[in-house]
């Protein structure tokens, strides 16, 4: 598939079905999102992939899923035959800016303006959207609202956060999300040349 069409492809797929997948598109996901940038190359991004029923009901509640059913969506994230969850590690950048290569001359930590640790795994989940469509899957990216309940039920270390829940599967007919119809902003409220 050409790269264009991924991205045209990609959207946010609301149900799925129960046709399980091939360990290997998933593997394949995976291995991508290894490629995706890291300041520092301190690849302080990881992934937890889970396939048991009981566990993504458990992640689904985490994530509120019956509020999108109630709203008229299908159970997309624990119905999913796979969720990743896409991590962070902000400790693991403040570790790799204190090595010698990396340190101020004064040897302290560099000001981080932006906290990076977090538009990397951004990268990561993206290359993790567009992969599933590569290969010809879709996917949806859920945010959790209780990421301590989360962390407790993978056993997520302290220091890793969990920014989300992708499900991954074959796409089932689905609803749209309602918000498609705002339509995409005007390129001039968009895209800004020389300033803004």
């Amino acid at each position: 598939m050409e790269f264009r069409d991924a991205v045209i492809k990609r959207r946010m797929v609301r149900n799925f079905s129960d046709r399980p997948i091939e360990p290997e598109k998933i593997d394949r996901i995976i291995e991508l999102t290894r490629h995706a940038p890291s300041a520092g190359f301190t690849q302080g991004q990881s992934f937890v992939v889970v396939t048991q029923l009981e566990l993504k009901k458990a992640i689904a509640k985490t994530c509120e899923e019956e509020e999108y059913v109630k709203s008229g969506f299908d159970p997309f994230i624990s119905k999913a035959p796979v969720l990743l969850i896409p991590c962070a590690n902000e400790a693991a950048y403040h570790r790799r800016y204190q090595e010698k290569d990396k340190v101020n001359e004064d040897g302290t930590e560099i000001v981080w303006p932006v906290p990076y640790w977090f538009m990397d795994i951004g990268c990561a989940v993206m290359i993790a959207l567009l992969a599933a469509v590569d290969e010809g899957l879709g996917a949806a990216f859920a945010g959790s609202k209780d990421l301590d309940a989360l962390r407790k039920l993978l056993n997520i270390p302290a220091e890793v956060t969990p920014v989300g829940v992708i499900g991954i599967g074959y796409r089932a007919q689905d609803v749209p999300s309602p918000s498609l119809k705002r339509g995409r902003k005007p390129d001039a409220e968009y895209l800004h040349r020389e300033k803004w």
